[in-house]
């Protein structure tokens, strides 16, 4: 089968690509912009990428295009598709036809901490000798891709509740039909494509309604809009857990030990990443993996070798003393959650460089949230953004920590080059590219 995807280069599409590789499929494809790891793990599996979106590009032999969520009417290759009147479909349901429908899908959901959670599963099944498939939006570091076939029965998938393509306005979770699920957590985000919270619950509620009696449902007992999808109905086994012991099913203490209700048994817990919220997505994984058949015990062991997943509190450089951290976090609860991780082990100052890129964040609806998130940080950058609905600068003004506003990248560049010393942590929090301020950041304080 020849196949050629739209939007080629998302962590997403990527997947689907390198699994189609796997399946003996002909792939090629395009895309605007492209930036690693995704563009890396794709050259490296010999498919054909395209600049661009250019009629001219596609190929007239394909036997199925996939359109990726980022693809909108007027982009000229999709216009050129339906022209032809060639067969087109979104991933998600190219993924179920051709792989998830014979399998055990065991599916990571929540506004938080997908990725982590679903490597982290991921690699409890494979510690475990299981070999699972996956399909995740980053690259744990126990693997060396975002994306595999692996053996059945068993597959892991982030499951994310972003919309499938344009012409399937559904969250993408609908099309997995899991046997397994875990339900994170759940806030408003994608102001996009969701009006409110309640717009988010519904998809969660169809997800939810979709899964057999015999199925497993791992939720987190402390969140209340979740507290919400599973009282609009659920026909299948829920286990909870939570932080403290509020009668759910599991509970933790602190970040060192999880306890199980039903004996009374506790487990350590060493892992290392640090803070709270990596403990509830360890604890999420280590239940969902016992339905699986993979105990409590192992789980907590292949944990503790479980190495993180890039762009998630990745070291990237120390200079000098300086430490330089990648991460995706770009929600306020994500980036207050990653600051307060990291606050504990920073010996001298924590600065955190923010991209305020998504959709959500530059339409304003966490502005009021956004400078509260900031509390751990001794410091935090921004960049002048003339796309944004809101005013940063009222923000910074009222903000519980110094908010230093700089005209571009270059600047901030600049100022960190010429401000950081021995002991400070610099993280920088983007879910892009960031104009390569990473590695151009590296290599100035390098000079």
């Amino acid at each position: 089968m020849k196949v050629y995807i739209l939007g080629i280069c998302g962590t997403f599409m990527a997947g689907i690509a390198q699994i189609a590789r796997e399946l003996g499929c002909e792939v090629a494809g395009s895309d605007a912009q492209v930036y690693p790891p995704m563009s890396t793990q794709l050259e490296c599996a010999g498919i054909a990428l395209h600049d661009g979106y250019r009629a001219e590009s596609l190929p007239d032999d394909a036997d199925i295009f996939i359109v990726g969520n980022a693809i909108s009417r007027g982009n000229e290759q999709f216009e050129a598709i339906l022209e032809r009147g060639s067969r087109y479909t979104s991933g998600p349901q190219w993924l179920y036809e051709n792989v998830l429908q014979q399998r055990w899908v065991l599916a990571v959901a929540g506004t938080h901490g997908k990725t982590t959670t679903s490597s982290m599963l991921a690699w409890i099944l494979q510690d475990a000798g299981l070999e699972p498939g996956f399909l995740i939006g980053g690259v744990g570091r126990n693997f060396s891709t975002s994306a595999r076939l692996g053996k059945d029965p068993f597959f892991v998938i982030e499951a994310d509740e972003y919309d499938s393509a344009l012409f399937d306005k559904r969250s993408k979770f609908i099309h997995y039909h899991p046997r397994t699920l875990i339900l994170n957590n759940l806030e408003f985000d994608h102001a996009d494509i969701f009006d409110d919270l309640q717009a988010i619950q519904r998809q969660f509620h169809h997800l939810v309604r979709t899964l057999p009696a015999s199925a497993r449902i791992v939720v987190n007992g402390d969140d209340a809009a979740l507290a919400e999808v599973m009282r609009m109905g659920c026909w299948s086994e829920q286990l909870r857990f939570s932080t403290v012991d509020s009668g759910a099913d599991y509970y933790l203490d602190g970040e060192l030990e999880l306890q199980q209700r039903e004996d009374g048994r506790k487990f350590p817990l060493a892992l290392p990443q640090p803070g709270v919220f990596n403990a509830l997505n360890a604890t999420a994984a280590a239940i969902a993996a016992r339905h699986a058949g993979v105990t409590l015990e192992d789980s907590l062991a292949a944990l503790m070798r479980f190495e993180g997943v890039r762009r998630r509190q990745e070291i990237i450089a120390e200079i000098n003393g300086v430490r330089i951290i990648d991460d995706f976090a770009h929600h306020p609860t994500a980036i207050a959650a990653t600051l307060q991780a990291l606050r504990g082990q920073t010996p001298g100052r924590l600065i955190g460089v923010l991209d305020i890129r998504s959709n959500t964040m530059k339409m304003g609806v966490h502005a009021e949230q956004l400078g509260a998130s900031f509390a751990a940080a001794d410091i935090i950058m921004l960049c002048e953004n003339p796309n944004l609905n809101w005013d940063i600068r009222k923000m910074a003004q009222t903000a519980p920590t110094i908010v230093v506003i700089k005209q571009d990248t270059q600047q901030i560049i600049d100022s960190l080059k010429d401000d950081c010393r021995a002991g400070d942590q610099i993280v920088i929090m983007s879910n892009g590219g960031f104009e390569g301020l990473h590695l151009r950041l590296v290599e100035a304080i390098k000079g």
